[in-house]
């Protein structure tokens, strides 16, 4: 029954996307059913093949050498703080557990890595591959599969890079679909992080969130085509050059690496604590009035109730929504990285393994405001003069960004 509730929520979650669709007339159904069918297949690929079980068992234990080796690095340069050997017994197991010293560094040896995987050509051919895949099976522009494909590895913004010069010329609906992709997507650099959060709670963590960043690349097509159908045809085609990468040597990539993730770790603590700070002092606030319920009324509460139907959709029993829904409302309101913490807090028993990893995909995204301030000022830089389409656009990324991952969810769920 959980699974059907999961496949009336894929029906369900398309039939919202196309109801607040700007011209449901120009909605393809074709083109629709073909973006479902290769979402659904990849999934089923990705998720059931035991071939395809045993490569991401790899990349599981990749993930955890990369995790080792960023511990090794902060337990070097804090000592205990960064994870080295404690010189007294703890008295509260896990308290010697430090995020800012012992997991957030990972996103200076991730970014150093990608970096060096991009200056020494190892994945442009991989984002390529998967550009040119995408242009023929779905017939999006070459340009805008290449930015679709790029963010499975990148962030919003530097995804867009590899396109710029063809950002002005971009159709609104491919527009669009630059800047849903962007919100579907996490950026590698904090993929291992959040890995890292969640593995005591998911088991093969890493794994799920390398198949929701590869299964977000077609989802995102066929959300933003419902919701911004093309009707002025497609404006670039598949001949493109590779980005350029901008280090002139191994150790110039390292250095360059080094302070784009020192940037990237700096803002995130930052955002942590004001976030943090600021959903405190909006339940302190709440907190003055009447009890609801027989509990004192709380910003995760109101948003539970908001997104309790949508978690529902995705196939979490109704007992467990209004948890769930909390979490769905604070990855939109604040960020995924403080929906995953919360999370990872959660005992066992309040969300059961397949709750557990519908949200894993339903909040792996940057669908939220603070993400659609960075992608606003990096894409309006960037093509100034789409700088007006791009504000109008913003909001309803949001929106399309969320729906993609539910989808995801959804589609897990049907799948588990």
């Amino acid at each position: 029954m959980l699974q059907l509730q999961s496949a009336f929520g894929v029906l369900a979650l398309l039939a919202i996307a196309w109801a607040i669709s700007e011209n449901r007339r120009a909605v393809s159904l074709r083109q629709a059913a073909t973006g479902l069918g290769l979402t659904l297949l990849t999934a089923l690929v990705l998720l059931k093949l035991p071939g395809a079980a045993r490569a991401f068992s790899a990349i599981n234990d990749a993930v955890g050498a990369i995790a080792a080796a960023s511990r090794a690095g902060t337990s070097f340069v804090f000592g205990y703080l960064g994870g080295g050997a404690l010189p007294f017994d703890p008295k509260t197991p896990g308290a010697d557990f430090i995020l800012a010293f012992q997991a957030l560094p990972v996103v200076l040896v991730m970014s150093v890595l990608t970096t060096l995987l991009f200056y020494w050509r190892i994945l442009p051919p991989i984002v390529r591959g998967m550009a040119w895949l995408l242009e023929r099976t779905l017939g999006v522009g070459g340009a805008v599969g290449l930015s679709t494909a790029a963010n499975i590895f990148l962030g919003m913004v530097e995804a867009p890079l590899f396109i710029r010069p063809y950002l002005a010329q971009l159709s609104r609906s491919e527009l669009f679909l630059v800047m849903t992709g962007g919100m579907a997507g996490i950026a590698g650099t904090v993929l291992v992080l959040y890995a890292t959060l969640l593995a005591p709670l998911i088991p093969d963590a890493a794994a799920h969130f390398v198949i929701a960043s590869v299964l977000g690349a077609p989802a995102a097509i066929l959300v933003s085509l419902i919701m911004v159908p093309e009707t002025e045809g497609k404006r670039t085609g598949a001949a493109l050059d590779d980005p350029d990468i901008r280090a002139d040597s191994t150790m110039d990539a390292i250095v360059k690496g080094t302070a784009a993730g020192l940037e990237l770790l700096l803002n995130i603590a930052a955002m942590l604590i004001v976030l943090v700070a600021l959903v405190y002092l909006a339940n302190a606030l709440l907190g003055l009035l009447p009890d609801a319920g027989g509990a004192p009324v709380s910003l995760q509460r109101m948003l539970g109730y908001a997104m309790a139907p949508v978690c529902w959709l995705m196939g979490v029993p109704w007992p467990q929504a209004v948890i769930a829904g909390s979490l769905m409302g604070i990855k939109t309101v604040l960020n995924e990285l403080i929906a995953y913490v919360e999370l990872s807090k959660l005992g066992p028993d309040v969300l059961d393994p397949r709750a557990r990893l519908i949200m894993l995909y339903a909040m792996c995204g940057f669908a939220n405001f603070g993400s659609l301030g960075i992608m606003i000022g990096g894409l309006g830089t960037m093509a100034p003069e789409r700088r007006t389409e791009i504000n109008a656009l913003g909001l309803k990324s949001i929106v399309s960004g969320t729906l993609v991952t539910c989808l995801m969810g959804a589609i897990v769920g049907v799948l588990n």
